[in-house]
């Protein structure tokens, strides 16, 4: 054996092997929309039930100021009840995602003190609801920086946020979309009864929506004139850009809809059926949804014929694709009694706690919550960043 030989061996014997290390997930919560509690609660379950062995993670909290902060990581003091909703309180210390060295630090700065490096970020998981997060906004921050996150990208979240346009996009694409209107700042405040004239032509009920809200945030159901004027009012704290929407006789039925790997196409779950405790609630609200424990039921699949079921799958995803979407996205339809299949909105980041239905939908078609956000992640950190 030469002395080149034996050298070679002896420094392969002694070498260490090399440590990769895990990817680290930055958790953005909070926000300054009106569903910032709601936001808090679905980050809770995330951070609850995500692999701790298998990624690093560090939460960031976003104050309704709009002020980024490093919260408390424990999950019991996210929880929702009737009597206090979670907060992300502001702080002295303000947290910046920064590309130093192409990496994307986290730098904590404050008054007087030398700023503080966390570390480097491979993917941030944005479970922000409404405005200021879920609307593409948060989106194009993190596309500046090519920063790798879950979910949809700047167009997809800005049409999925807006009731109006996304009826528009999904009329396009060929979904039947029930009979609504549109009400600007501006027609409301220059023709209040031009208004009311093109409301009254829908037929009562009316539903009466922030454009670009959610989690049932500002809903009203209107069942005569006498009502609307207050409901708009109502709707307008939130947004003061408005749909207004026919009320539609038939079940209420959701997908859930998730990216496929590479080229393919969306993976949908089996559809679920949302039933609401009778007498309680009029509708799907925001008390049915987070806060009062058997208020509403899942059940999935629904009991739906063979093909409507195929059609409702079928119709999530080409919605999925319609806007295009990315990561994740729950779309929600009525199912009339004549067997018709009428869109009614998608959400690009839907409510993600483990009652929540769109983990509850993939949950019943195989996919348990943890696993799901694993492959959430996964698809983030695989994503190509920049145009696509």
């Amino acid at each position: 054996m030469s002395a080149g030989t034996t050298e070679s061996a002896g420094t392969a014997a002694s070498a260490k092997p090399v440590e990769r290390r895990r990817p680290r997930v930055a958790v953005l919560f909070g926000g300054r929309s009106s569903e910032h509690a709601v936001s808090c609660v679905t980050a809770a379950g995330v951070m609850g039930a995500i692999d701790k062995s298998k990624y690093d993670v560090i939460p960031i909290g976003i104050a309704k100021s709009g002020q980024w902060v490093i919260p408390s990581a424990d999950i019991g003091e996210w929880s929702l009840s009737a009597s206090a909703l979670p907060e992300v309180a502001p702080s002295g210390r303000t947290v910046t995602l920064a590309e130093v060295g192409g990496a994307h630090q986290l730098i904590v700065t404050a008054p007087n003190e030398v700023p503080e490096e966390l570390g480097s970020v491979d993917v941030v998981f944005p479970l922000l609801h409404g405005p200021w997060g879920e609307d593409g906004t948060i989106q194009g921050l993190l596309e500046l920086s090519d920063t790798r996150y879950v979910g949809a990208g700047v167009l997809a979240s800005a049409v999925g946020m807006d009731k109006h346009f996304m009826k528009v996009v999904f009329e396009a694409a060929g979904l039947a979309v029930g009979p609504y209107v549109a009400v600007t700042d501006r027609n409301w405040i220059n023709d209040a009864e031009a208004v009311r004239k093109r409301v009254d032509r829908l037929g009562f009920p009316v539903f009466v929506k922030p454009a670009r809200a959610g989690s049932s945030m500002g809903i009203s159901k209107v069942d005569s004139m006498d009502g609307l004027d207050a409901a708009i009012e109502e709707a307008r704290r939130h947004d003061l850009k408005l749909v207004i929407e026919a009320g539609i006789v038939g079940r209420e039925i959701e997908c859930a809809v998730l990216e496929g790997r590479g080229s393919a196409s969306p993976r949908t779950s089996m559809p679920g059926e949302i039933a609401v405790a009778a007498g309680e609630h009029e509708f799907y609200d925001f008390n049915a949804k987070y806060v009062e424990d058997g208020a509403a039921a899942l059940s999935c699949p629904a009991d739906l014929p063979e093909e409507a079921i195929a059609r409702v799958r079928e119709h999530a995803a080409t919605a999925f694709d319609a806007v295009g979407a990315e990561g994740l996205s729950r779309v929600d339809f009525f199912y009339t009694p004549d067997g018709e299949i009428i869109i009614n909105e998608i959400n690009t980041m839907p409510g993600f706690t483990p009652k929540s239905m769109y983990p509850q939908m993939w949950a019943a078609s195989g996919l348990g919550y943890s696993e799901l956000i694993d492959e959430l992640i996964d698809l983030a950190l695989n994503r190509k960043t920049g145009l696509r």
